[in-house]
């Protein structure tokens, strides 16, 4: 079996190539993960909040939702919305 003699800078082409499809598949992963339409259970878990809370924040209208049989989803892009519209900036900077 003939050896191969592997440089330098082959060791850098393939360091190049291997961050390339590192960034791509993570890109990938990211992108399949967000989803639009969140479960109760989600947004609890996401906003670290209990479920009377989340409830609240339907009946006051403070977030919206959409009901289909029995499970209540809500838009992501909508919590978003509601995080950024009641954002407190720091005065004390």
């Amino acid at each position: 079996m003939p050896t191969s003699i592997i440089t330098t800078e082959d060791l850098s082409e393939f360091k190049i190539e291997l961050l390339k499809d590192i960034k791509t598949l993570l890109n990938n992963k990211s992108e399949a993960t967000l989803k639009k339409h969140l479960r109760s259970s989600e947004v609890m878990k996401l906003l670290q909040i209990s479920s009377g809370t989340l409830q609240n924040l339907r009946i006051n209208g403070t977030l919206p939702y959409s009901k289909v049989g029995g499970l209540i989803y809500y838009d992501a892009e909508k919590i978003q919305k509601m995080l950024d519209d009641n954002r407190i900036e720091d005065t004390f900077k």
